[in-house]
């Protein structure tokens, strides 16, 4: 695995200094996209070449180290696309042009919410079906079809999981990119997709932060109960860098459903008790 991880440094270390050298965001993402597809061609050559020792080697491979390269080849592809057809409009314009995009990308994790969930807490149950070659089952679901046309570097689902990395990064930047519009003191914020990031971004639904709001709220979990609705709402926006609108009429929309009014908390429960049971396996 050392060669794999000699590719990954090269990779790491000269899309840092892509980011930190270069303004041009178009630029940058031709540049990002060149530099990745050349880090992704010498993966593939090397891992060809060479056979796999065991199968946990093969799932280690297509679940971690081939999507962490593929993930910044799809992340400069969407930027690139995303950013060539910015408004050159007003703010506000542009802010609603980069929700929209959010949204979509949001949506990706919602069309695949059961393996999104599976790979997020941590489950290794089903990885000899998702990330091991030759084990393909239509019935999984998977959505790409580069395991047909090239089975030697692909499994079901490890572009699923460079997807799901490359999303992530770009709700970053488009959150980002919309506080930048939104600052009304003009200071400039900077974000290296690649790099830990010191702010968090809601990335679920807002209706499932309120909800969840509500319920440390109802619980007495913060200032023994006492604390404000309006004020935990504030908080949870600056913390997670989100605006939650009219998060009282959501709270009624959410008391209205007919079934599964706690849908959210219903969800962290399953997947909190699901990844302690997996981690017992």
């Amino acid at each position: 695995m050392k060669k794999y991880t000699n590719i990954i440094n090269n990779l790491d270390s000269a899309l840092d200094f892509l980011e930190s050298e270069n303004e041009d965001i178009l630029v940058k993402a031709e540049e990002g996209i060149q530099i990745t597809k050349r880090a992704l061609v010498q993966l593939r050559n090397s891992s060809v070449k060479s056979n796999f020792k065991t199968t946990d080697d093969e799932i280690h491979f297509f679940k971690q180290i081939k999507p962490h390269i593929f993930s910044k080849l799809i992340y400069y592809q969407k930027l690139f696309n995303i950013e060539s057809k910015r408004p050159k409009s007003s703010s506000k314009t542009q802010i609603k042009y980069f929700n929209k995009h959010i949204d979509r990308l949001q949506n990706y994790f919602n069309d695949h919410l059961e393996f999104y969930h599976y790979y997020r807490r941590g489950a290794t149950f089903l990885d000899e079906h998702y990330f091991v070659r030759g084990k393909i089952d239509i019935r999984l679901f998977p959505d790409t079809f580069s395991f047909f046309t090239d089975d030697k570097f692909s499994t079901s689902h490890d572009t699923t999981v460079a997807t799901i990395l490359a999303y992530d990064m770009l709700i970053v930047y488009l959150k980002t990119e919309i506080e930048k519009l939104e600052n009304i003191n003009g200071m400039e914020v900077t974000v290296n997709p690649f790099q830990n990031q010191t702010r968090l971004f809601w990335t679920a639904n807002k209706t499932d932060l309120i909800e969840l709001i509500y319920a440390l709220q109802s619980s007495g979990a913060v200032n023994s109960g006492t604390a404000d609705i309006k004020e935990m709402a504030i908080a949870c926006e600056q913390f997670f860098n989100i605006d939650l609108g009219d998060y009282y009429r959501t709270y009624l929309e959410i008391r209205s459903r007919k079934t599964n009014q706690t849908k959210f908390l219903d969800k962290m429960k399953d997947s909190l008790v699901s990844r302690m049971e997996n981690a017992d396996e």
